[in-house]
């Protein structure tokens, strides 16, 4: 049977992949650890379970699993299980014969059979009815489509099936909501991506992805957010996750008219009413957003850094623990970190007489690999180099001396 072809169909809760990411946004543990998992559920045609609240970004993970698979070349498609009713759902799974129901003018391909050789998505499947279940579990075991109206199998297809829900379905199967052989034949390979507020360092990261997506299809200069605006943005609990922050950046990609975006520009509903995380978490963030800033995008250190420390948005701490981070990617070197801060290289000396007039120089030595090197001492200057220089030249003639008197005492 040939490969699928595409479903002109767009009835609520069936689309093919619109919008879909090319990979997962985000720094954090969990979403590391989530790439992992897609490499080792994509060697294989084993279902797979997606689990995890609304919004977090399940299909995208069906998308990257399907993508790297050997079926990627095929097509996915996606159904919303919770968004049909069940007579409907089940004319669009598997199609349905002429004269089945009124309406029914001539014969329909369900997706399944569209999907032959592919992959299907099916979203929400926990809140499928039992009877739509016991369909699933069928034709997870055989294969066979069988239309709605036919008195008999009409093909048997290869379909892989990822499933996603937001429920937890061990509960659902102890309220007999759900079959638990479906579930056990479901869930060979069990993912869970976890809410945004349980990985926060990775909203800078999405924050910025969107503001430059956005900001590319709406055809406006792309803003970008005060110290302030972020660390407010990182303390909020985004109990939409995902979903609800990217349309809150596309609504101020298009509000936003002088290019940044301060806190008097949030929503009010974005002021945190529940305990936010630790002071530490959100500045560790802000530190960690403005020099992927500078050392990802190549933004320049006067307009990323200099300006909100002078105007006190940023600390001392901030600009130390930033300038830190910089020498471990320099091995310590503060030419070399001009470069990566999006600066000229003419900027070298003010750079450093800037960090130095606010007390905010880092030793360079602890970032070192090998011993001292003629340019270890860049932070001391030429005139410290001189000085120490004299020094020991005068330390030198002195003993000299003293040998040459104790000689002639002798």
């Amino acid at each position: 049977m040939p490969g699928p072809t595409l479903d002109p169909r767009t009835a609520d809760g069936i689309h093919s992949p619109v919008d879909i990411g090319e990979r997962l946004i985000g720094r954090s543990a969990a979403v590391k650890a989530l790439e992992a998992e897609v490499v080792y559920a994509a060697r294989s045609d084993a279902k797979v379970l997606i689990t995890g609240e609304s919004g977090v970004g399940k299909e995208i993970l069906a998308h990257l699993i399907h993508r790297q698979s050997s079926r990627g070349r095929t097509q996915l498609l996606t159904i919303n299980c919770a968004g049909l009713p069940d007579s409907l759902l089940e004319s669009e799974l598997f199609g349905h014969v002429r004269g089945a129901f009124t309406g029914a003018y001539r014969d329909k391909i369900g997706l399944l059979e569209l999907a032959n050789r592919g992959t299907m998505f099916m979203d929400e499947v926990g809140e499928m009815s039992l009877r739509m279940q016991a369909l699933l579990l069928r034709f997870l075991e055989t294969g066979e489509i069988q239309r709605v109206g036919s008195d008999r199998p009409q093909s048997r297809v290869d379909v892989r099936v990822i499933a996603a829900t937001n429920r937890k379905l061990m509960d659902r199967i102890a309220s007999r909501e759900f079959r638990e052989d479906l579930y056990y034949r479901l869930n060979v390979i069990h993912l869970t991506m976890p809410p945004l507020r349980e990985r926060r360092e990775d909203i800078p990261d999405l924050l910025e992805h969107f503001l430059k997506v956005y900001a590319e299809r709406h055809g406006v200069p792309t803003p970008r957010f005060t110290v302030d605006a972020l660390g407010r943005l990182i303390s909020y609990h985004w109990g939409g996750n995902v979903r609800e922050l990217k349309n809150f950046v596309e609504r101020l990609v298009l509000k936003t008219r002088t290019g940044v975006i301060t806190p008097e520009d949030l929503p009010s509903e974005l002021t945190p009413v529940q305990a936010a995380p630790p002071l530490p978490v959100v500045r560790d963030e802000i530190v960690q957003a403005l020099f992927d800033r500078m050392a990802r995008s190549q933004e320049s250190f006067w307009t990323v850094v200099y300006e909100p420390f002078m105007l006190r948005d940023l600390t001392r701490d901030d600009l130390r623990a930033i300038v830190g981070r910089g020498l471990e990617q320099t091995r310590g070197s503060y030419r070399i970190l001009v470069k990566l801060f999006g600066m000229d290289p003419g900027d070298y000396k003010r750079f450093l007489n800037f960090l130095r007039k606010h007390d905010c120089q880092v030793p360079f030595q602890r970032f070192r690999n090998v011993p001292g090197r003629p340019d270890d001492n860049e932070m001391n200057g030429a005139a410290d180099g001189a000085g120490r220089a004299a020094a020991n030249g005068v330390a030198s003639s002195a003993r000299r001396r003293s040998a040459t008197r104790a000689r002639a005492d002798h």
